[in-house]
């Protein structure tokens, strides 16, 4: 039978992508974590990626085991739309006392996983860090500024925050975000890691940003810049990733933008479904390589890569 009644999804017939796609935490760490140990094989950064995926696995036991966070008040994410703001508001977070708990735990968890000596030794001191000292790596990890000489302890702050912010970005109801801007999170104001040209149902095709804070991801038109938004200059570059060819090219890719001398990866995840906007990121190293001394600059941001 029929549905009588129009579809507010569709104009022409044609699907209209949705605005955000909300994270499922534990399903994304877990799935994340496969993503790095598959990475991992034959790779020369293979030891940085298997300790990675452990830590994924970390942060998807916590997604699915601490306790439940309450969803933003309805009020305030009315008056954050009205404002078209972020309904989740990072600065503010910094002193979430879940957010404080979150990191505990993490601190725990993650001092049983096989890791390089640097990180082991990061990982100490962060369990015997000061109230005001973990205050300073949450304020560096929200506002998107990873000091690089001290890229170690941020990481896992940092891998601290994505479960928290995603477990909060769960309880979001899409349908009540509204565009900030271009390359803004809706959901918290966060930077892009990457972009994925999706092939998801309804929206194939689509080019979707992937927060690396609180990990929604959300449409953005392509061809045009992440960091400015114009749509002129824009061009790419890449390396032979074993899945080119002469008429689609690699399937990572720096987008990069002339107007402000910025890139940022755009991933192929239609032909790829298995791309992961912060894992490739990052075993996807060789292109950050090929992209060092260029005009342009790195703008997406991954806290796995800081230091790197």
């Amino acid at each position: 039978m029929s549905d009588p009644q129009p579809r507010p999804d569709m104009i022409g017939g044609v699907p209209t992508p949705p605005l955000a796609i909300l994270p499922r935490p534990g399903q994304l760490f877990g799935q994340r974590a496969e993503r790095f140990a598959f990475l991992a094989q034959g790779s020369a950064l293979g030891p940085y990626l298997v300790f990675l995926a452990a830590l994924c696995r970390v942060q998807a036991r916590l997604a699915d085991s601490l306790p439940a966070v309450a969803a933003p008040d309805a009020d305030k994410v009315a008056l954050a739309r009205a404002a078209r703001m972020p309904p989740l508001d990072r600065p503010l977070l910094v002193d979430d006392p879940g957010l404080a708990d979150t990191l505990d735990a993490l601190i725990a968890e993650a001092a049983g996983i096989d890791m390089p000596a640097p990180a082991r030794l990061a990982l100490d001191a962060l369990r015997h860090s000061t109230a005001e000292d973990r205050r300073w790596l949450l304020g560096n990890v929200m506002a998107d500024t990873i000091p690089d000489d001290s890229a170690a302890p941020h990481l896992f702050v940092a891998a601290a925050v994505q479960v928290h912010m995603a477990r909060l970005a769960a309880t979001l109801e899409a349908g009540q975000l509204v565009p900030i801007r271009i390359g803004v999170c809706p959901a918290c104001g966060g930077r892009p890691s990457a972009s994925v040209v999706t092939g998801i149902m309804g929206a194939e095709g689509a080019r979707y940003a992937a927060c690396a804070c609180c990990q929604t991801l959300w449409n953005e038109v392509r061809v045009h810049c992440l960091s400015c938004g114009t749509n002129e200059g824009i061009g790419y570059q890449g390396v032979d990733d074993g899945g080119a060819d002469e008429k689609t090219g690699a399937q990572i890719r720096a987008e990069t933008c002339d107007g402000c001398g910025s890139w940022v990866k755009i991933m192929a995840q239609n032909r790829n479904p298995s791309l992961d906007p912060l894992a490739d990121d990052v075993a996807s190293l060789g292109l950050d390589g090929l992209m060092r001394g260029s005009a342009w600059r790195r703008a997406g941001f991954d806290p796995f890569l800081i230091g790197y």
